[in-house]
Order: C-alpha cells, then structure tokens, then sequence
C-alpha cells in the first residue's frame, strides 16, 4: 500500500481539511456579520417647528398634543402675497399654514470663521446644518478639531434651496455674488459642513425629493459598514423661502388647504408643509461600544429602491413599497413578528396612505395577526408637518426617541374623527393610538420600522432597534473631578458654565464621571475657559458660578512645552505613579521608559505636553516632581508627587487645569473612570447667533388671475348630452396635456399623464361640473373615448339627482303653504 493510501495519511489530510472547512465557514460568517453590521445612532442635532432645538424638547413636543403649524411668517412676504383661498387660480397658493420654524436668520458665522458677507448669502439650511452638525457630534462626545480630520462622512439630503432667488433678476445680474453658487447649491451643504468642520471622509449631497434624508441615512449605513469612514453624519434640510413650490403643489392639489397632513384619517386631503433641519451622528455599534459612546438606538437594517415602471412617476407603487421593507427586514435580520410600531410615510392622502397601509400589510400583516399583538402606526407629520427632504430624519429621530423612553406617542387626537374607509383595520390588526402608552409588553425586543417614499420614485425603509447594553452598571464612587469649558468668547461662556451648572444639579452621583469625562475630552477647545474640580455634583456647579471666564490665553503651539523636574527618590516617585495608575487605569497603558523620570514624561506627554525631563537633588520642600511652563512671560510651576503619594491624583488634575486655563491642548480621555461612557444629555455649545438675511424682493399681485387654459375659454355644452359633454371633455385634456392633437382611442397613460396632470384636469372639469365618481373609480389605461364617457355620465346623473331632489324640495314646500292655507280657512 502506497503513502498516499496509508490510514494515519489519510487521517490527518481529513483533520486538516476539516480544520480549513471551519476556517473557511467562520470566514463565510464574519463577512456575512460585516455586510449587515449594525449601526449606532450616538448622537442628534435638530432645529423643528416651530422653535425645538434639543431632543429633550422633541420629545416633550412628542408626548403633546400641540401641533408645529402656524400661519406665514412676516418675513416671507412671497408666501404671503400668493395666498388665495380659491384653488385653481394661476400664479397663487390656497395655503397660508405650515409648519414654520419660528427663527431662521440668525446665526454664529464668527464661530465658523464665515465673513459677514457670505454668512448673508448662505441658504439658512447650510447655515443651521453646520450647527445641527456641530451638536451631534457634540452629543456623542467626539471632539471636533479641524487640524485632527477625523475620519467623518457627510450624507446631507435637500430638496431644494430657495433662498438664492431672491437675488434673481433677470433684467438686472448685479446682485449675482461670487456666493451665489457656493451658497445657494444643493451639493454645497454636505462640501462646507466638511470643509468648515475640517474632516476626510466621503461626502455626499442628495436629492430624492422628499425620501432624500432617508436616503442619506441608508448611505451613511452603507458608508459605515464598508469602513468608508469611522464616523458618520446622516440628515435633511428644508425650508419655505418661496412661493414657486408652494404654487406648484398647490396647482397639482397635493396641500391639504388647511396645511395639515391627516394621516390615516378619513378626512385626508392632502398634506401640510414644514421646515426643519436634523443631523444624526453615526458610528457601527461595535466601534461606538468600545469608545464609550452615548448609544442612542441601533439601526440594524436599511434598503432603497425606485417604483420603476409605475403608473406615474409621482404616483406610489405598492408592489415596490413592499420589496423595500422586505428587503430592509432581511437586511436587518429581523423576523416581521418582532416589529412592534412602523414611523410611516403618511402623508395624509385619501389613496396614498391605504397604498401604504396596504403594502404593510403585504409584509408584516400575516405575523401580526399571527401573533395577536397589533402593530401600531404613526407618522409624525401630523404633528410636524411634511418636512419633504428632512422628513425622513425627522421620523428617525422620532423613533430613536421611542426606542430611547419605551413609550409610543399617541398618533392621532381623539378627536380626530374616523379613519381612513379605504383601510380594512379590523382585518390588517393595525391601530393608530390616539394617546400615549407603553411598549407592548408581550414584545420582547422594541423594534420600528421607518417607512419615506418620495415623489420621485424613491423609496427607503429603515428598521432600528433599543439598544440593550451589556455591561452591568457600577456604583458610583466619590472621587475628585476636573471639569473644563471653554467657548469662543466671554458670553458664550458664560452661558455654557450656566446650562452645565443646571445640569449638575439635577445629575446624580453615578452620572458625574461621564459628564466630566465628555465636557474633558468630548469638546473642541477654545481660547475662553474654564477649569475646575470637585468631588460632588454640588461642588462642581457651585464652583462654575463662583469662577469666572479666563481671558482668552495667547496663542501656544501645539504641544506646549513645559518641564518636568523629579528628584532621585525613585521608590517614592513610583509609588505616586501607582496611586495615578489607581485612579486613572488608562494612565498604565500608556507609561513607557525605564525607572520613574522616564515613565513620568511619557505620562505628561500622553496628555499632549512637550516634556523636558530634568533631574534634581532631594527637594527641601517635600515635592518629588514639579511641571514647570512659561506663559506671557510669567514662568508658572505645580507639583505632580511630593510625600503623600495618594495626593498625586489631585494635583495632577490640578496640574493639568491650570495647564488647559493657560491655553494648552490637551488631550485628557485617559482621566477617565473605567467602564466611563460618553454623556449624550449635556448642553451643547451656545451659538451666539447674529441676524444675516437678504430681504425678500417685494412681492405684488402682478400676474395672478384666472388659471391658464381658463376651462371657461372652452365653451361649454348647453345641454348636458352625452356626446357634447365628451368632446368637451376631451378639448380640456388636449389643452392640459398642451397637445396638438389627441387620439381618443389612446388612454391617458399613453399620452405622457400622470398624477398631476389628472389633478389639473379634474380640477378644471370640477370648476363647471360636479362629478359624481371618485379617481379611483376611474381606469386611466381605458381608452379616453370611454374614460370620458364615464365622467360624462357621472356628470349627466349627478345634475339630474340635484334637479330632482330641487324639485322635490319645491313640491314639498308649495304642498306645505296650501295646507297652511285650508287650515286658515
């Protein structure tokens, strides 16, 4: 028997095969766990309607029952001078509410080192995402400094920037900027956000009309999981600076004429505008876990998709609606029985929301009913309005919110009337709450899915979950605390000192560690500062009132240069050193030399010092080791070590405070408690906002009148028979449609309509003819010689009803006064 045959050969190939067969499945594995890695969402900067700048006030607005909407600010005279309540009038909007933020001009273009003039030619939505920007990252304790560029992607989508045509004039180009571009373009957002904010990772500005912000998100999960970029900003701009959109929207009859979007109810009738700006700060789950970041929510899955060959392109498609939640629930590797509660789209459209709701249910309908716990829905539009492109961020950050507390926000009032006919509740097992109340119970893990369709075609599903963290919480232990502030200047300070005062009060003990821990190491810093320590919550704030803001220190070079004198007493210098190693773990880490002057500088240059060690005889004052610094001429000196080596922690705390008030850059993560996590609750930086605003151009009626193509310059039949009711009909469609001709053996599909089109046709037929039928009781693929028939009939019956029932009123009445006047005689 050869080699190649013996047992004991053959044996081993098998193992060894065996063991590569397991290597190559764990491979397999770790891929597959990478392409669906999931995503944490650690931090949030919003700016809502009408005046919601922090989560913690989303949230109290979440949990209400007032609504965003509010009528035409002065300063959007445009808006204004388009409003006319009668539909249908060319030139004007029949809407004068929205969801309006109450402040959009002002801004802090010193703290982004904008001039004046480009800080008043930048489209606000540039202006207050840079912001929303800067406190999401704030939020998750990563500290922004432009020469470090961190490794930061930006996914900004907008809709549209409106705010530059108010230096549009045809017949005079002077007011046309070197800004004009920069400030006004919609791939400008994302570019200056990473400009200003000095960052490398990839940017990208979006556009799907109103799924644009979701989009992002799906991007910035894409972006993360393929290591694209280590940090992630994903979010959505809009505002209503102009009457363009507005008068299109209303012309196609998509705006509910009070501005209010009903979602799911039976009075949908289209729906209400909104402005708002919301960035998140993204990180994948794992990365943010072993930096110790706020882990607000996690995304576990996502897809995109277009409706494709639809019939319109703005109409949606329930088919693809239902491919994207699929996929976003594979993605996520999430079971449909495990979703509790959908953030819908729900705009508040009489056939789009049981579109919706139908494809849902196409979904999730089956385990829902399967499992006995209904599924709950909401879409806070209706309370906010349709922010189109930052809607989607809007729910997003809804979401992470319920996901956050546990509790569903009621979606509807109760007096809200009845839902929307067209949805067969009882048999779908869905509700909509028409009041707070907690996470079912029955459920054991809180997950949402998050639905955004946008007019054109695109459509995204994202499905987050609560985040459940693993390690077990440790009890809190009383140790000293350096807290540090800083600003750019005196006021600003001053006021950051405040709000974190506040804070501290109502902060517990276990809190205090992450707190001093983000505002340390978690905040860019800047020449106004201040520094303090204390052991307590209590003295902590109490010393922020009681120190004033240091004057801004003179420029130093990064990193500063101090010196660092030890004495020979080498047993005592390592036994400080341990005490540190005690009080700070992450200090052990990084100690590096030999004997204890070595291991002492590499401790300072840890923090970012320039460290010159110098050796020195017994010291008759007791102290081992002293930094030593000059600044403005002063030469200053701090002790690190002296006799008492469990004071060390102490005075390198104060060390390293007077260092950082002198102006020093310092770099003070390894200060930290183990197991400390970054803060997400803490007062972000106070933007000192100054009004820059180009006016709008006076507005005038110039312009408005009757609707062009007036269906009364199509004369109409004098009678009401079938054939001069379609021809009429049929002249209509051919001027909507601006053709030369139209074939009626041709359907309306055919021909290029979609869902604006009929709406502008219905709404002129409906200006001279009631109509009997729905939309939906009309094929728009059938012949238009039929299709016209069909309304022509509707209208002929529908006129036929009024007169009888007229004259039955009239019959009755003449009945009435002759019996009145028998009982007179």
């Amino acid at each position: 028997m050869s080699d190649a045959m013996n047992p004991d050969s053959i044996r081993t190939l098998m193992e060894d095969q065996l063991r590569l067969s397991h290597r190559l499945r764990a491979r397999i594995g770790e891929l597959e766990d990478e392409r669906h890695a999931p995503v944490a969402v650690v931090g949030m900067g919003l700016r809502l309607p009408p005046a919601i700048n922090t989560p913690e006030q989303y949230w109290e607005f979440l949990l209400g029952t007032d609504s965003a909407r509010a009528g035409i600010p002065e300063d959007r005279p445009g808006l204004r001078v388009a409003y006319d309540p009668v539909p249908g009038r060319a030139g004007r909007s029949y809407v004068q509410h929205a969801g309006f933020l109450d402040e959009i001009a002002h801004f802090d273009a010193d703290f982004f080192g904008i001039s004046k003039r480009e800080a008043k030619l930048l489209d606000p939505q540039q202006r207050m995402l840079l912001e929303t920007s800067w406190e999401a990252l704030e939020r998750a304790g990563v500290a922004v400094r432009r020469a470090d560029r961190l490794n930061v992607g930006i996914y900004l989508g907008m809709m549209t920037s409106e705010y530059s045509e108010r230096n549009e004039d045809r017949a005079d180009l002077s007011r046309i900027d070197p800004y004009y571009v920069t400030g006004g373009g919609l791939s400008f957002g994302a570019g200056r956000v990473s400009h200003l904010l000095g960052f490398s990772g990839p940017v990208m500005g979006v556009e799907t009309a109103c799924s644009s912000s979701m989009t992002t998100l799906h991007l910035a999960i894409q972006g993360l999981r393929n290591r694209e970029c280590r940090y992630a900003l994903a979010g959505g701009a809009n505002l209503l600076l102009s009457a363009t959109l507005m008068v299109a929207l209303c012309q196609t009859r998509a705006l509910s004429a009070d501005g209010r979007s009903k979602s799911f109810l039976a009075s949908a009738d289209g729906y209400g505008r909104g402005e708002g700006v919301g960035v998140v700060a993204l990180m994948r789950l794992d990365d943010a876990e072993r930096e110790g970041r706020p882990v607000l929510a996690v995304i576990r899955g996502s897809a995109v998709n277009h409706d494709g060959a639809a019939s319109g392109l703005t109409a949606p498609n329930g088919p693809a609606q239902q491919e994207v939640i699929r996929t976003a629930l594979a993605d996520a590797r999430i079971d449909p029985a495990e979703v509790g509660f959908v953030e819908a789209h729900g705009t508040g459209t009489v056939l789009g929301d049981p579109i919706e709701i139908g494809a849902l249910d196409g979904v999730l309908g089956k385990a829902v009913r399967g499992r006995g716990t209904p599924l709950s829905i909401g879409s806070v539009k209706s309370r906010l309005g349709h922010l189109e492109g930052a809607s989607g961020i809007a729910a997003v950050m809804k979401t992470v919110l319920m996901l956050q507390h546990g509790v569903i926000p009621a979606a509807a009032a109760p007096d809200d009337g009845e839902l929307n006919a067209h949805i067969p509740w009882d048999r779908m097992k869905f509700t909509v709450p028409r009041q707070n109340q907690p996470w079912p119970a029955q459920l054991p893990r809180r997950v949402v899915g998050i639905n955004s369709f946008g007019m054109s075609g695109v459509n995204v599903h994202a499905v987050l979950e609560a985040y459940e963290p693993t390690a077990g919480t440790s009890e809190a232990v009383v140790r000293p605390e350096l807290l540090t502030l800083s600003a750019k200047d005196a006021d600003a300070l001053t006021r950051l000192a405040q709000q974190v005062a506040r804070h501290l009060d109502q902060a517990d003990a276990a809190a205090l560690p992450g707190v001093c821990h983000t505002l340390r190491a978690g905040r860019a810093p800047f020449a106004h500062r201040i520094a303090v320590t204390g052991s307590t919550a209590g003295e902590l704030a109490e010393a922020l009132r009681a120190t004033p803001p240091r004057a801004p220190a003179p420029t130093l070079a990064a990193p500063l240069s101090v010196t660092l004198d030890v004495t020979g007493e080498g047993q005592r210098l390592e036994a400080a050193l341990a005490a540190l190693g005690s009080a700070f773990p992450a200090l052990t880490e990084v100690l590096g030399g030999d004997g204890p002057g070595p291991r002492w500088r590499s401790l300072l240059q840890h923090f970012g010092l320039r460290v010159q060690l110098h050796r020195r005889e017994e010291s008759a004052t007791g102290v081992l080791a002293e930094i030593g610094w000059e600044a403005a001429g002063v030469r200053h000196t701090l002790p690190l070590a002296n006799e008492h080596p469990d004071t060390a922690p102490v005075l390198l705390q104060a060390a390293l405070g007077a260092l950082f008030l002198t102006g020093a850059d310092l770099r003070l993560d390894a200060l930290s408690a183990p197991g400390t996590r970054f803060a997400g609750d803490l007062p972000t930086y106070p933007f000192q906002g100054k009004r820059h605003w180009i006016d709008e151009p006076a507005a005038s009626d110039e312009g408005a009148g009757q609707p062009q193509g007036d269906p009364q310059s199509i004369l109409a039949p004098l009678t009401l028979d079938q054939d001069g009711l379609v021809d009429y009909l049929l002249a209509q469609l051919q001027d909507v449609l601006q053709a030369d001709e139209i074939d009626p053996e041709n359907s309306f599909l055919d021909l290029g309509g979609d869902s604006f089109l009929s709406t502008l046709f219905i709404t002129r037929v409906e200006a001279r003819y009631e109509v009997g039928i729905t939309a939906d009781q009309l094929s728009l693929d059938m012949p238009l010689r039929d299709l016209m028939g069909k309304l022509a009939e509707s209208i002929g019956a529908t006129a036929e009803a009024k007169r009888r029932a007229k004259g039955a009123g009239e019959g009755t009445g003449a009945t009435a006064e002759a019996s009145q006047r028998g009982a007179g005689r």
